[in-house]
């Protein structure tokens, strides 16, 4: 590991001491009575007011394909999320991966005395799509979300944006009315991504309108307006330079149904990067059988440019054991298509194994639920 990087990971562990010190020590101070008053267990309400969670995925992945083959462990994150309920309407928000970088890191203010209007100041998951709001502990597929969420939202297969696992630097708008029938999403993002000042003068602005029909069924519709700063090339838009602003538009319908029997979502999706046009959808969903254990599907399609027909498919089946509350094993068999550009061959078809050990703990003070 280089110097650079040693320095770096230190400062990122000073960062979120001092965020957390900080926001004990607020959460202590608000705690606090006048000097007459000594009875208050000032320990107490901090340890009532904080949440914090913490999980790691890690596991072992085979792919096959063909002279390229690969047979890697991996730790994909190891996150931890500490949050404080300040008062009855502010909270706080610090997320690290100590796989990656700061994550996120945002204030909320709820405005109403309902859950009408709260406002939201810092950096946070976009609000575009289904699957991009979804936390990883949640999601069947060990690879995570679909490709054309992962393109599209920015969490890391588009080379113009870059890896930005799905969030950004802003403001955002929220709230739902009518028992929680109807809850919308208004963001104004930088549209660079995390830990980044825009690269231009332009804002990005997304809009999502959910509406649950009944207590099973959830439909989600998302938009995006925006210019993106390219901060390299692409195969799949080889026509924006690094450097380029360029038009950066996105557009999601779907849907999301639980139940006892089953639980399943689904999304169609569209994108325009400059002149280019990406589209796609997919549907994913787990089945439980029954004493911890689900069985888990997806199918996956994405075209990167509509023009050159760069088309991919991919599938997913496997199985998933819950041995404790949030901690699982998966077990995933991932065929992904021979991809074409053009109409011509570009590499061939492969055939992934994964297994993988989800852990998670959580602690959330009485104030904080």
């Amino acid at each position: 590991m280089s110097q650079a990087l040693i320095v770096m990971r230190k400062r990122t562990i000073t960062y979120a001491a001092a965020v957390l010190m900080a926001m004990f020590s607020s959460t202590a101070a608000m705690g606090q009575q006048p000097s007459d008053s000594n009875s208050i267990d000032w320990l107490r309400d901090v340890t009532e007011r904080v949440h914090l969670h913490a999980y790691a995925q890690g596991g072992f992945n085979y792919t096959h394909a063909g002279a390229d083959d690969k047979a890697t462990f991996e730790m994909k994150r190891a996150i931890i999320l500490g949050g404080a309920q300040i008062t009855d309407r502010w909270s706080f928000l610090f997320m690290h991966d100590f796989s990656s970088v700061v994550q996120e890191y945002y204030t909320d203010f709820r405005v109403t005395n309902n859950k009408a209007l709260t406002v939201r100041l810092g950096q946070f998951k976009n609000g575009l799509s289904i699957e991009n709001s979804l936390s990883p502990t949640v999601m069947e597929a060990i690879d995570v979300y679909a490709d054309g969420v992962t393109y599209l939202a920015g969490c890391g297969s588009d080379p113009l944006f870059g890896v930005q696992y799905g969030r950004d630097l802003g403001l955002a708008l929220f709230g739902e009315t009518n028992n929680g029938r109807l809850r919308y999403e208004l963001d104004v993002m930088n549209g660079q991504g995390v830990n980044k000042k825009d690269l231009n003068k332009e804002k990005d602005f997304i809009a999502k309108l959910e509406y649950r029909p009944t207590q099973a069924l959830r439909l989600v519709a998302s938009g995006q307006l925006g210019r993106g700063h390219a901060i390299a090339t692409s195969l799949y838009n080889p026509d924006i330079q690094v450097g380029d602003n360029y038009k950066r538009n996105r557009l999601t319908v779907g849907f999301d149904y639980k139940s006892p029997a089953v639980n399943v979502h689904g999304e169609y999706l569209e994108g325009k990067d400059g002149n280019v046009s990406s589209r796609g959808a997919y549907v994913m969903g787990n089945m439980p059988l029954g004493k911890g254990f689900d069985l888990v599907g997806s199918y996956d399609f994405f075209n990167f440019n509509t023009s050159l027909g760069m088309d991919q498919h991919k599938v997913i089946a496997g199985m998933q054991y819950w041995f404790y509350r949030s901690c699982r094993f998966q077990l995933q068999y991932v065929y992904k298509s021979a991809y074409t550009r053009d109409g011509q061959f570009y590499h061939g078809a492969n055939h992934a194994i994964m297994a993988q050990v989800q852990v998670r703990i959580d602690y959330a003070g009485k104030k904080s639920k």
